[in-house]
């Protein structure tokens, strides 16, 4: 059997999830990889076959999807010469996790795909979101990647096509401690908004900075380069996270039983219902960057304890691979 693994690059989520799920199935098949999107700051870690720019949602730097970069920033034409001309035929499977160009070119070509993705499971009317729901952002959870065949990850099981998330090893493999200092990882800001709200806040907090290339301390903010080590093990030893409301970071934080305060993308609809799907699990969460909400949240002792299994690789065998 011959499969291809197209993923989006656009976030850091999609990338974590190809890191466990791609060894997996080299285990019973000749697989393929493709990513397109370039806003991710993880590296796969495997051999990636096949590499597009993609079309990525991009954002500025106080919070928001920025509809106009996203625009202009990105080369439809491209992208739509790439779905006519990419070669799919010569696979039994093409499995998905969100990626817009061989989803587009499998729904043309009439082949044989299944959407594996965090972004598949906002389709189920189950699902928890906002009371005022976003007509343009609908379209794009519905339209990005069209698919018939799904399998959605989730915070909970809202249905049975929706399994919990796939929490990475190298989040299991921690041993997670509480040392007093709080971990931030808000790429949707600006290193000088951050900074100027935490400082007032008195407790110690570690920022990985996709803007920053050097590490520095401004009063009780320390500021560090996105690196994948130093970030695992802050995540280890922190007593809580700040972090945007998209799927994965939150999910980890959850399963390491860390406190979790989530701030959803200004005009990003998937991570507003993120934030509403956590919030009814109790988890704080703000539309901003809001000094009295994160103090409050600091001086609570919020605890949910969830129970994320290690079944990706049955969901594979008995639900993907048997398409």
């Amino acid at each position: 059997m011959k499969i291809l693994y197209s993923f989006q690059g656009t976030g850091n989520g999609h990338v974590a999830r190809a890191q466990e799920i791609v060894p997996i199935l080299k285990k019973y098949a000749s697989v393929d990889t493709l990513i397109s999107g370039h806003q991710s700051q993880l590296k796969a870690g495997f051999d990636v076959n096949f590499q597009y720019k993609g079309v990525s949602l991009l954002y500025n730097k106080t919070g928001g999807l920025s509809y106009r970069k996203t625009f202009t920033d990105n080369n439809f034409l491209e992208a739509i010469k790439n779905i006519q001309e990419i070669e799919l035929s010569k696979y039994d499977l093409i499995i998905n996790d969100y990626e817009p160009l061989t989803g587009w070119a499998c729904a043309l070509k009439k082949l044989p795909m299944i959407e594996l993705s965090h972004q598949v499971s906002m389709l189920f009317k189950e699902t928890p979101k906002p009371e005022k729901k976003d007509f343009f952002g609908e379209l794009v959870l519905k339209y990005y990647v069209p698919s018939k065949k799904r399998i959605g990850f989730h915070f909970e099981n809202y249905h049975p096509q929706i399994k919990k998330p796939v929490i990475r090893h190298k989040i299991r493999n921690l041993c997670p401690e509480k040392k007093g200092f709080y971990l931030v990882y808000l790429p949707s800001f600006s290193d000088e908004n951050i900074i100027k709200i935490l400082k007032q806040i008195p407790v110690e907090w570690k920022v990985f900075s996709k803007y920053s290339h050097l590490q520095f301390r401004e009063s009780n903010v320390e500021i560090f380069p996105i690196d994948e080590l130093r970030y695992l093990k802050a995540f280890e030893n922190c007593e809580g996270i700040l972090c945007n409301a998209g799927f994965e970071s939150p999910a980890e934080a959850l399963f390491m039983d860390k406190k979790l305060f989530v701030i959803p993308i200004h005009n990003q609809y998937e991570q507003e219902c993120n934030a509403c799907a956590l919030d009814k699990m109790g988890i704080s969460n703000s539309k901003v960057l809001k000094l009295e909400e994160i103090q409050a949240w600091i001086n609570s002792n919020q605890h949910l304890k969830v129970d994320y299994p290690d079944d990706i690789e049955e969901i594979l065998t008995k639900e993907v691979l048997t398409f």
